[in-house]
């Protein structure tokens, strides 16, 4: 359904995302795995057509979303759906107004048809009866699945999930997880999932893509990724503090960068 071709994104002299290749497979959840700074958002949004990449091209079909208008753009998103990692929830609306939000921006629905859609995907997400209640009333949980509902509120072919899991507890986690897994198994829905959840991850995937650096270092099935040999892989896997991926992403001698700063007196010895 969607395919990047060596994809890349540079912010300055920082390279986010190498030029990499990505095949997103129609009616599958893929995981984008992968620690902190290692591409994996910047990767969600080059698919999503929410930023333009350096170089390269992502096809939704057999259209390049680098290339084509913002108005056809507009258009291909109402087949998508985006979960923000925050939820993004509009703090000004209650619940039903932003599960309806959508609906309202892009159809022409009675009203009375869209209270029974915002019923079924709240149903779906076990909120309904809440749709009174204001954002700053729910707890993290509630607020990812209020999120859930409203990115499925336009049945979308494909959903975007930006760390789904971030910042809940194991039960509200295992929900959302849940969710994601059940949606797409009887939606037939495509689904990309970034997170560094590896239990989530690897639990609901179909196709696991593990990165580290702006870098593809290993991709396929869970349990191919459970057995790589690639000692990255591992150390990300088990989360050990040590290994070949250092904590520290820094390019320069911390004591070089110390000494030789402007206005900085160096001690001879």
């Amino acid at each position: 359904m969607i395919r990047g071709e060596q994809l890349s994104k540079s912010y300055g002299d920082v390279i986010a995302l190498a030029p990499t290749d990505i095949h997103v497979r129609e009616g599958k959840i893929t995981a984008i795995m992968g620690g902190s700074g290692s591409g994996k958002t910047t990767l969600l949004r080059l698919l999503a057509g929410l930023e333009k990449p350096s170089s390269g091209h992502v096809w939704y079909g057999d259209e390049d979303l680098c290339s084509i208008s913002d108005r056809r753009l507009y258009e291909l998103r109402q087949s998508m759906g985006m979960l923000f990692q925050y939820s993004a929830l509009l703090n000004s609306l209650n619940v039903y107004d932003n599960v309806a939000f959508p609906l309202h921006e892009h159809t022409d629905l009675d009203e009375e048809v869209i209270q029974t859609m915002v019923s079924m995907k709240l149903e779906q997400v076990g909120l309904r009866g809440f749709e009174h209640l204001m954002p700053s009333e729910l707890s993290g949980g509630m607020a990812k699945r209020v999120a859930f509902a409203r990115a499925m509120a336009m049945d979308p072919k494909i959903v975007f999930f930006d760390e789904p899991t971030s910042g809940l507890d194991p039960i509200s986690s295992g929900v959302i997880s849940t969710l994601i897994q059940n949606t797409a198994r009887k939606n037939r829905m495509t689904s990309i999932v970034v997170t560094h959840d590896v239990s989530a991850g690897l639990t609901i995937a179909d196709h696991v893509i593990l990165l580290w650096q702006g870098r593809i270092i290993a991709e396929g099935t869970p349990d191919a990724i459970r057995d790589s040999d690639d000692a990255r892989v591992q150390q990300f896997l088990e989360g050990r503090p040590d290994g070949p991926i250092p904590f520290s992403r820094s390019t320069t001698s911390y004591i070089d960068d110390l000494t030789h700063r402007p206005g900085t007196v160096r001690l001879e010895t």
